[in-house]
């Protein structure tokens, strides 16, 4: 199917509705601003809301934690200028009482011992926290990923904002509010701090907060850049991923060892490395350089109000313990004013990333009734009509399937027919209703199956795709994996393994039917032959109490004979139910009642075996080819020679 489903082009940004174009002039530039806080307010309110629904708590104790953090600093730093005032008046001789110093110091190691502990509590919090957040909001990704419609699988879009979901959301919320949090206790510090060297004058400090500025441009200006490369190289970081989980797939070390393709992966892992973080390097250096030009300034500034503060105390206008206050409340609205440059570049950009996740939650559902209420689904025998379907993959302009029509009556068994690429696994899926068509309609009891409910629709289908699932579980849940919503009953999954020529195998195996599968967490996992998993596939579907059977080629890796088995099972089980068939060998299409072949995605056949034989046309070559493989020369066209049992395998299906 990858080949039928041409990939549309991923677009240069999905997040492009979360863009605010930049001003072209001075006169847009409020407006430009006045948007850019709304859009980072607004996902700030999106991340208050993901921590709140994780657990209210961490909101409560993150806002003690603020206050807490941002008067703790300055009570030091009085604490401080008393006692080195006391020890000053101590050595002057002024002071001759050595209580005064003493419970200073003791108050100032009370201080120290709780400040220590709640900054140890709240780290630990915080890491508890982080995992409570990123688990509420790993769940929130599968949620939504169960109910993305199968379409979405087809487009790289959907893969970069999920890839950009899962790698950034987990972790950003909480450091976003963390950094939220940090930013209003840094205001609070230099709130403080102004008022501590108002005595000197309010310009120390206005100027400290001037010579910030640049930082803030600077800041800002490469956060968006750090975030619009990141964004833009999603796809090197797919492939980077891609590539490295290659080399240690279990299932593909074999091949990649005997064909020597190790060094060629390794490989293409650096040289999309080194392109992704040439790009990268280079705004790190740019961002260096304009940061220590900033830094210079900033220091210089500090150094020329040093002077000033040190020329008071040296003519007696300062005690030597304010000094040590004012230039610590100097550097504190210096580091502050830093702090608060990049805690709210770091918020700015943190909540950029967390659009990946709003983009991803917000993918809309088209699988859905097309009437309100939903039609419900009526448990039984069903009659499926296609008229005039057509299906073109989203972004490809070529129908895989054209202009089709036939009906399944109730107790129809169907054998789909054609050669690869011929639709046969698109229409089952349109069937099913994993996709919409995008022309024609296909009749459900003679209603569009658009308007049944979807969860209800899908529980009429019992299902084999050529591509089943394997599931790191035992046998008897991958078995009862067929009907999830019933009860495991052991005599049920005994009856599907036996009718699926399993329980043999099954039973001989180290634990029976509670032996865990493939060695992904369990020592003793084992590892089933191809041929044993689609038996366990196959008695999935025996086990599933489905209306209509559907078997999508289930059965590629088994023998000719053992295949001929499981059909006549299904024919035997089926119970007048309808049933739909794929498969590579012919031999299963003889005693269908209908076969549809399928040709560059279109019916150009319909009928039995004898009619569609005796009309010579494309299930005559098919078959005929095939079946010249077995038989002997003076067997009839067509009739298998029962020396050779069933037909093998041809290149078709």
């Amino acid at each position: 199917m990858a080949d039928e489903a041409a990939m549309a082009p991923p677009s240069a940004a999905i997040n492009d509705r979360y863009r605010v174009p930049k001003p072209k002039s001075l006169k847009e530039a409020p407006g430009y601003v006045k948007k850019l806080v709304s859009q980072t307010c607004g996902r700030m309110f999106y991340i208050l809301k993901l921590i709140w629904e994780a657990n209210k708590g961490i909101l409560f104790f993150m806002s003690f934690m603020t206050l807490f953090s941002g008067v703790s600093p300055v009570i030091g730093s009085l604490i401080g200028k008393e006692i080195l005032n006391a020890l000053v008046r101590a050595y002057s001789g002024e002071l001759t009482d050595f209580h005064l110093i003493a419970a200073l110091l003791i108050l100032n190691f009370a201080y120290l011992l709780l400040d220590g502990a709640i900054n140890r509590v709240y780290n630990t919090v915080n890491r508890i926290s982080g995992e409570v957040v990123a688990n509420h909001i790993k769940v929130k990704i599968m949620s939504k990923a169960k109910d993305v419609d199968l379409a979405s699988y087809d487009s790289p879009d959907y893969y970069s904002k999920l890839e950009n979901a899962n790698r950034e959301a987990a972790r950003r919320p909480i450091e976003v509010l963390s950094s939220a949090f940090s930013m209003i206790s840094t205001l609070i510090s230099i709130v403080s701090y102004i008022i501590v060297i108002a005595a000197v004058g309010a310009a120390p400090a206005l100027l400290i907060i001037a010579v910030s500025i640049p930082s803030t441009v600077i800041n800002f200006y490469f956060r968006r850049k750090n975030f619009d490369y990141l964004f833009r190289r999603s796809k090197a970081r797919r492939q980077l991923n891609y590539y490295s989980d290659v080399m240690v797939n279990k299932d593909l070390v074999k091949e990649i060892r005997m064909l020597g393709l190790a060094d060629t992966f390794i490989g293409k892992y650096n040289a999309v490395f080194k392109d992704y973080f040439k790009g990268l390097r280079r705004l790190m250096m740019q961002e260096l350089l304009w940061t220590l030009l900033a830094t210079l300034l900033s220091t210089a500034v500090n150094c020329v109000l040093f002077v000033m503060i040190a020329r008071g105390v040296f003519r007696g206008e300062y005690e030597v313990g304010n000094y040590a206050l004012y230039t610590g409340a100097l550097n504190a609205i210096s580091g502050g004013v830093f702090r608060l440059i990049t805690t709210t570049a770091s918020i700015y950009e943190g909540t950029l990333f967390i659009n990946n996740m709003i983009s991803f939650m917000g993918e809309e559902k088209k699988i859905v009734p097309t009437v309100d209420p939903p039609r419900p689904v009526t448990r039984g025998r069903h009659t499926v009509e296609f008229q005039n379907v057509s299906f073109r993959y989203p972004g490809t302009n070529r129908d895989v399937l054209h202009d089709i029509s036939f009906t399944v009556e109730p107790s129809d068994s169907i054998v789909l027919v054609g050669l690869n690429g011929a639709g046969k696994t698109t229409l089952i899926k349109l069937l099913m209703r994993l996709y919409d068509p995008t022309g024609g309609v296909i009749l459900l009891d003679g209603h569009d199956i658009r308007e049944y409910d979807v969860s209800a629709l899908y529980g009429i289908f019992g299902i084999v795709f050529q591509d089943y699932g394997k599931y790191a579980v035992s046998v008897k849940e991958n078995i009862s994996f067929g009907e999830i919503m019933k009860t495991p009953d052991q005599s049920a999954v005994d009856a599907a393994a036996a009718h699926a020529n399993a329980k043999d195998f099954i039973e001989a195996l180290p634990e029976g039917y509670d032996t865990p599968l493939m060695r992904y967490f369990e020592d003793e996992g084992t590892e089933l032959s191809g041929g044993q998993w689609q038996k366990i596939a196959i008695a999935r579907a025996f086990y599933s109490d489905s209306d209509i059977l559907i078997l999508d080629e289930p059965t590629a890796s088994l023998d000719p004979l053992a295949e001929q088995e499981v059909f006549n099972q299904f024919e035997t089980l089926r119970n007048d139910k309808s049933s739909i068939f794929v498969s590579h060998r012919l031999s299963s299409a003889t005693t269908a009642s209908k076969i549809v072949v399928l040709k560059d995605g279109t019916v150009s056949e319909i009928g039995s075996h004898r009619e569609l034989m005796a009309k010579k046309g494309d299930y005559y070559v098919l078959f005929s080819t095939q079946a010249k493989r077995y038989v002997e020369r003076d067997d009839p066209v067509g009739e298998p020679s029962p020396r050779c049992g069933s037909p093998q395998r041809a290149d078709f299906q």
